[in-house]
């Protein structure tokens, strides 16, 4: 992540966990967050927030019922 920024998603799955549970901490859970929303958050990591968000939900960090997100996996701070 050099400057803090995504520039692509790992291939490899084990190491597309860790960066996708690093991004889903972004999210506090049982938040609902608009695409609107979430877009922005992701944005921050990645010019291409939509293959980061498509990529949450895919591997189960994020669930989505069409019209908001939440995230539903991933590491939790205590």
């Amino acid at each position: 992540m050099p400057g803090g920024r995504i520039t692509s998603v790992p291939v490899r799955r084990p190491d597309r966990l860790v960066l996708l549970d690093h991004v889903a901490r972004a999210f506090e859970p049982g938040v609902r967050y608009t695409e609107e929303q979430l877009n922005a958050v992701l944005s921050r990591y990645s010019a291409d927030h939509v293959v980061l968000r498509r990529s949450l939900v895919d591997e189960g960090f994020m669930e989505s019922d069409r019209t908001h997100y939440w995230r539903c996996g991933g590491t939790v701070d205590l």
